[in-house]
């Protein structure tokens, strides 16, 4: 099977990462040729090739069109005359769009074949026909584990952990847009209509967390401490592991307990605190392997560009020991084609580039982002004693990961070596009447904030960017969001912040402060670590600052029941003046007259917005599967 290891090692070589379909001489064979049916699995290298595709299926989010918008929560807002992205679609509630046409994004039908052979990434923008693909693949892998002949016992444990682990994931996955659904656990006759019926949220929850900890059971905590993953040693970080299925059977039980998720299945809209305390215990374990092996580490401040993109850094992956999984790498490595072209220019002013600027941070959700001093901020219009904010220098002393996330009024924008550069251009000059916010029609920058998290802060030239190759990726799980997932399902199952699970000796708050030292930010203040419901407005804005527009924006606001209530339906902007004493030698100290938030936009969204309408299609296959409310 040279064949096989060839193209696996390409593969891990090429992404650190499983992306694309097995290379197993099988599966080159012209159909109808003299195949051998136990041949997929009558070793551990081709039994490894058949489970290669659910790596496959793994969704690319970021880059599975031009104009790829994955932040639909009040996060973003799109050129308003822009009717393509996904997130002009929600804004609009237009969900059926997203389910029974084209939606120019991952996860939903209608985009793309969902094909886990491909190695195509517009093939990986359909998570409904991914998942349910490669749910069927892991069943069968699971119904021919005893044609595995001649495997250790490490090898049989390494097979059947990832097709468990993958037939879990994949469910939880689906259920976090359309809610309780079938639980596929066996090999469906082909040419038969399935008759089964959607569980609840619960009931569907605890089969896939099941699954996830029964792979945990089984799976290693890194590969390359294993005599199977010898062949690719040092190419093995995203392969299951037994920290990744704790992590995602917690996030999955921590999602069923949460009060989206608790309504749909009891009715009860507050959080669960049996399902709560149980993903708090597998979060802790994962945490308590973490730390007592390195396997994941928090990658330093400095680095944190790292963690989501490379400019010019030829074929590396963002991510560094911080990442526990990444989307889909497909094509990650063919210039110019996976962050693309346009999409890359996406965040920056016309003026700078040609083409731009189409998604922009919106003001309300930069409020997010308090101070340095670790207090939040009420408003960006009123000064506020107890942080230290003054909305006469609303871009002082605030949060680290601020300056990181946000180019702001002043911030060099161009490099322009040979000094030609007009300064209101080679700067952001995003003050009411600048150059950045008016004379573009639609491309002017609207909201006042330019979002750098995925893009470089600064063009070489004017035009410059299109000749970076910029290679970003959205991780699916990081490290900081395991901490923060922990905290929360500590709080919400054991009761309280300075609470701690039994297999983690971290308190809830603790795990917080975490993630707010390594930006250098304060510990969460007393006054909110006296109870869970003081606790958790903190702990939701700091899922807000530490993985914003990574995506997980309009889940959270769904599952804790947000998604229709003031202000989380607002998105807004920032107006303000100049003075005289302006200074583009260090804008942060910058001070500005007239300061207002105002609104741009207010979605109308209503309680069937909390879950997306299944495929009409799929509706009527059988009277038992049922619709979500309201679709």
């Amino acid at each position: 099977m040279k064949k096989y290891i060839s193209g696996l090692s390409k593969l891990l070589l090429l992404a650190g990462a499983l992306v694309a379909a097995s290379c197993t001489d099988y599966l080159d064979k012209a159909p109808g040729s003299d195949i051998d049916e136990n041949e997929p699995y009558k070793n551990f290298r081709n039994f490894q090739g058949f489970v290669e595709e659910l790596y496959g299926g793994i969704p690319c989010i970021s880059s599975t069109e031009y104009h790829n918008s994955w932040n639909l929560g009040e996060d973003e807002y799109w050129e308003p005359s822009d009717v393509r992205p996904l997130a002009y679609q929600i804004d609009q509630g237009n969900y059926r769009v997203i389910s029974d046409g084209g939606t120019f994004i991952y996860g939903f039908p209608g985009n793309g074949n969902g094909n886990p052979e491909s190695d195509k990434k517009t093939d990986k923008g359909n998570l409904w026909k991914l998942a349910w693909k490669c749910i069927r693949k892991a069943n069968i892998g699971l119904a021919n584990m005893d044609k595995l002949q001649g495997a250790t016992a490490e090898e049989r444990n390494l097979i059947e952990g990832q097709l468990l682990f993958f037939r879990g994931w994949y469910h939880f996955m689906l259920m976090q847009y359309w809610g309780g659904l079938p639980y596929i656990d066996h090999v469906l006759p082909a040419g038969e209509t399935p008759m089964l019926p959607r569980l609840n949220y619960r009931e569907t929850a605890e089969l896939a967390a099941a699954d996830m900890e029964a792979a945990a059971k089984i799976l290693p905590i890194d590969w390359d401490q294993t005599t199977a993953g010898r062949p690719t040693l040092g190419n093995n970080n995203m392969r299951a592991n037994k920290i990744m299925a704790l992590a995602f059977a917690g996030k999955c039980l921590l999602w069923a307990g949460s009060p989206l998720m608790n309504y749909e299945s009891s009715g009860d809209a507050s959080y669960n605190s049996e399902l709560c305390k149980r993903a708090a215990d597998l979060l802790g374990e994962a945490l308590s392997l973490t730390e007592s092996t390195g396997r994941y580490e928090l990658a330093d401040f400095s680095q944190w560009n790292d963690l989501f993109y490379y400019a010019d850094k030829g074929g590396r992956v963002p991510g560094l020991k911080e990442v526990i999984m990444l989307e889909n790498l497909v094509e990650f490595y063919l210039y110019n084609t996976r962050f693309d072209y346009n999409q890359r220019n996406d965040y920056f002013s016309q003026i700078v580039i040609s083409g731009g600027v189409k998604v922009q941070p919106t003001a309300n959700y930069a409020l997010n982002y308090g101070m340095a001093n670790g207090e939040p901020i009420p408003s960006w219009e009123e000064s506020d004693a107890v942080s230290g904010y003054d909305p006469t220098h609303p871009w002082k002393g605030r949060d680290p990961r601020f300056y990181k996330d946000f180019a702001y009024d002043g911030i060099q924008m161009v490099r322009d070596d040979k000094g030609i550069v007009a300064e209101d251009v080679k700067y952001a000059s995003l003050y009411s009447g600048g150059p950045w916010r008016v004379n573009n029609g639609n491309k002017s920058n609207l909201t006042g904030l330019v979002e750098i998290k995925f893009v470089p802060q600064m063009a070489p030239n004017i035009g410059g960017l299109l000749d970076i190759h910029v290679g970003a990726v959205l991780c699916l799980m990081r490290l900081s969001d395991l901490y923060l997932l922990y905290s929360e399902a500590t709080a919400c199952g054991y009761g309280s912040p300075t609470s701690k699970a039994s297999t983690f000796g971290m308190t809830a708050v603790e795990a917080v402060n975490k993630v707010r030292a390594r930006a250098g930010v304060g510990n969460v203040a007393s006054r909110f670590t006296g109870s869970t419901d003081a606790f958790l407005p903190e702990l939701y804005r700091e899922r807000a600052v530490e993985l914003a527009f990574e995506g997980h924006r309009f889940i959270d606001l769904r599952r804790w029941m947000l998604l229709t209530k003031r202000p989380y339906t607002l998105k807004t902007k920032l107006e303000f003046d100049r003075t005289k004493e302006f200074s583009f030698r260090n804008p942060s100290e910058a001070r500005v007259a007239n300061l207002r938030e105002e609104v741009l936009f207010e979605r109308k969204l209503d309680d069937r917005h909390y879950w997306l309408p299944l495929p009409t299609a799929d509706v009527n296959i059988y009277p038992e599967f049922g619709q979500n409310p309201g679709w």
